[in-house]
């Protein structure tokens, strides 16, 4: 009898911390469509970030790399943006804990895992629809994917958000300060886009960049990114770093210290306020 009440009250957890993840992402994918200037945003940095980085380094620095750099280059940004516009809404939480929000989430019987989950999960759909911008802005620009590619990106991406979100929980957890921490933010999305492999090629680094990029998770989820969408393709082996189940290990490993470092720092913030 007391295996089943255990059970029950295992299963009876699972569910509510469920529940409570759902919850919290619905509530920030509901805040993304009430704001149209998020939504804007979400589908102007793409023209920004493809239209103009993107097509001026295309024409000035892509001759001569072995591969297609477009290619190459929308890889990158789709990847970009999803660690860009996930740890842009993870900056939220800030404001969550200016307005007492973040302490009535506290004061719930849900852990704190839960509530940094379903925030990393809302934060991403913004995120994904960011994504879908830098792919129209891709095709526009004559650059395409396969259906299997984009559809093999669309797969790996929860696991870039979590990525990315891991790693800004770790910022927000520190700095309570609404300015400060889309500063930190910043400084921590804007290295990574150009030192990860994002737009230009690591293949040559070395010295502290090269110390630094091998630092970076952006630089492993892309090239598990690339690894999976060059897969038996001639280009492979010019544009793959590491080998995909390396980069998978360490991604995942990455993401789970961010994690619990993030998740404790958060909530010790909101035990000691």
């Amino acid at each position: 009898m007391s295996e089943i009440v255990l059970a029950g009250r295992k299963k009876s957890g699972l569910a509510r911390e469920t529940n409570a993840v759902i919850t919290i992402m619905a509530r920030d994918i509901t805040l993304f469509f009430k704001s149209p200037m998020t939504i804007i945003m979400s589908l102007a940095m793409p023209i920004v970030m493809m239209g103009m980085l993107g097509g001026s380094l295309s024409q000035n620095m892509a001759g001569g790399l072995g591969f297609d750099y477009k290619q190459f280059m929308l890889i990158g940004m789709l990847v970009n943006m999803l660690f860009m516009t996930t740890t842009m809404g993870m900056s939220s939480l800030v404001e969550d804990h200016t307005t007492d929000f973040t302490q009535e989430m506290m004061i719930s019987p849900v852990s704190r895992y839960g509530i940094i989950i379903g925030k990393i999960l809302g934060s991403s759909f913004g995120a994904i629809i960011g994504m879908f911008g830098t792919v129209i802005v891709g095709l526009c620009m004559g650059i395409t994917l396969s259906i299997s590619q984009l559809l093999l990106i669309i797969a790996l991406s929860p696991l870039m958000c979590l990525s990315a979100g891991s790693l800004a929980t770790i910022i927000i957890g520190i700095i309570k300060n609404n300015k400060t921490a889309n500063i930190a933010v910043s400084l921590i999305t804007m290295p990574q886009m150009f030192l990860s492999g994002a737009i230009i090629p690591l293949s040559n680094s070395h010295g502290i960049l090269y110390v630094i990029s091998r630092m970076m998770p952006m630089t492993y989820c892309l090239d598990l990114v690339r690894a999976v969408v060059y897969a038996g393709t001639p280009q492979y082996d010019s544009v793959v770093i590491y080998n995909p189940a390396i980069s998978l290990i360490v991604v995942i490993a990455l993401t789970v210290v961010c994690l619990v470092i993030g998740t404790f720092f958060f909530a010790r913030s909101e035990k000691n306020r």
